[in-house]
């Protein structure tokens, strides 16, 4: 039998068509149930559940995507009014409230350098006194995908090898390839915002489409956005690389030294806000979470200030074990029919209960503030390492004092939804496509010079490929522009192209050889 890990299902003696753990076979692996196309996601989904629980608890206890990192505390401060799209205590005109930021790379472990080429991670808590909001985001206002059943596929793409343990760069392509949903984002990735001087230096995006309701029950789709007050800044692909030979914690010591000296980095907070309405019939699907709204549709609105100022006392205790999830929600703040983020709110705080503990919201990074503590009155209860001692039921409804909440009706951050149950993608809109976006950007946004870079880039990346994969990425870059597309292919068959930081080729044979060499004597 082939080892090939390329090798095609058939070649492998195996089925084309996937199972589900018990045997049974798998209606798709690439969309997940809801309850018509822009629909709520099925919790009786067991295919998408098993994959998403399953791969949270593939590595204990370094985090699975977003190892590296490191962040600090500060505070947020409302400079902005927007009561009239949130009734949420945190955007208060003139609030402050406490925070805590989280930045890291995506696909690198825990001992990578931060330098690499990659998304970065951007994840605010806000200590509110309506309890913990959590903002879980990136430096790019989109993704990679718009449907998490892909999601543990994609990161282990851009892991490594089951036999060699390396990564690799055909592995890597083959997905991107074949998901061009994922266009969008790679353009992203492989442009100068790939590389980030620091997190000081790089835009922070909330990226989903969330739900704010106002005091009066009006409600609006939002995005955030946290646009960085040092300007935006990146590296070039020769600093990024010697970067990571001299100092794999270059990122992180420069955030911590920063704040150490008093030099506290800061970001202008701004939403987008889309009428309740427009979403119907606006030209892209408003929760495709590989698609951003033009600010000539929607511009950004200012909210208010974030600023780092407090460094971590213990790095483990305060940043490496803050459990940041998107089920951390607030009155006034709410969900959408973004299929990523509704995964993501189940995702994340299980992946914690696995990484850190059936109690990790019980460790003094993520409990809320004491005065909202002080008057919890949830419902779980024991577990490995439970330390709040509490008496009374642990059940409702019952007759001995202990309240419980009994609403029924309409909820304020809610959305309707009707239809059949289906596995399918949402339906397009009037512009909709996987590579009108990444086009504008590459023809639009980037300058002649982004361009040369942006090319010069990819052509690196995609060093080493295999050949039946190198021909579909070149198709992949012409359908987003036709002269990119081509300029990559030809420098790619010439053989150029610069070495990308932390590509899984970034060894080059002139590197190898002489160590080979010296192996055989």
């Amino acid at each position: 039998m082939t080892t090939d890990p390329y090798a095609h299902p058939e070649d492998l003696g195996t089925p084309t068509g996937s199972t589900m753990a018990n045997g049974a076979p798998a209606e798709s692996d690439e969309h997940s149930l809801s309850l018509s196309p822009n629909g709520p996601l099925m919790l009786h989904d067991v295919h998408l559940l098993d994959t998403l629980a399953h791969f949270n608890r593939e590595n204990i206890p370094e985090r699975k995507p977003h190892a590296k990192g490191s962040g600090a505390f500060g505070t947020f401060t409302v400079t902005g009014d927007i009561t009239r799209y949130t009734k949420a205590a945190v955007f208060r005109p003139g609030a402050t409230t406490r925070t805590l930021a989280r930045f890291s790379t995506v696909a690198g472990e825990l001992g990578s350098p931060d330098t690499w080429r990659d998304v970065r991670g951007f994840s605010v808590r806000f200590y509110t006194e309506e309890g913990n909001w959590d903002l879980v985001g990136n430096n790019t206002p989109v993704f990679f995908l718009r449907d998490p059943m892909k999601f543990p596929h994609f990161i282990r793409s851009q892991k490594r090898l089951a036999d060699s343990g390396l990564r690799d760069g055909t592995m890597q392509w083959d997905f991107w390839t074949g998901s061009p949903e994922s266009a969008h984002q790679v353009t992203y990735l492989m442009g100068d915002r790939g590389l980030p001087r620091s997190w000081r230096f790089m835009n922070g995006y909330g990226s989903h489409t969330y739900l704010m309701s106002n005091a009066a029950g009006e409600k609006h789709w939002v995005k955030f956005h946290f646009h960085t007050q040092q300007g935006v800044e990146n590296l070039t692909n020769e600093e990024a690389e010697r970067i990571s030979g001299a100092d794999s914690d270059f990122h992180r010591r420069d955030l911590f030294e920063a704040i150490d000296r008093g030099d506290n980095p800061r970001w202008t907070m701004f939403i987008q806000a889309m009428p309740y309405a427009d979403a119907k019939d606006y030209r892209y699907n408003p929760f495709d979470l590989t698609k951003v709204w033009p600010h000539s549709d929607y511009p950004l609105v200012e909210v208010g200030t974030f600023e780092l100022n407090e460094n971590p006392v213990n790095h483990f205790a305060q940043i490496e074990q803050a459990a940041f999830a998107p089920s951390n929600i607030v009155p006034g703040i709410g969900f959408s029919p973004d299929k990523m983020l509704l995964a993501r709110v189940f995702s994340y705080a299980d992946a914690h209960r696995a990484r850190v503990g059936t109690n990790a919201h019980q460790l003094p990074v993520n409990r809320p503030l004491p005065e909202v503590e002080e008057k919890a009155n949830h419902l779980v209860f024991d577990g490995a390492m439970n330390h709040e001692v509490k008496g009374g039921p642990t059940y409702i409804p019952n007759s001995m004092g202990r309240g419980h909440s009994t609403f029924q009706g309409p909820v304020a951050e809610g959305w309707e939804a009707d239809g059949e149950m289906v596995r399918q993608a949402y339906v397009l809109h009037a512009e909709d496509d996987d590579w009108t976006q990444p086009g504008m950007l590459v023809r639009d946004v980037f300058d002649d010079a982004q361009r040369d870079r942006f090319v010069e880039t990819v052509a690196g990346a995609l060093g080493g490929v295999r050949d039946d994969v190198l021909e579909r990425a070149f198709v992949y870059w012409k359908n987003v522009d036709e002269e990119t597309g081509k300029r990559i292919e030809e420098k790619v068959r010439a053989g150029a192209g610069d070495p990308i930081p932390g590509a899984p080729d970034e060894e080059k044979a002139e590197v190898r050889e002489p160590l080979e060499e010296s192996a055989r004597r």
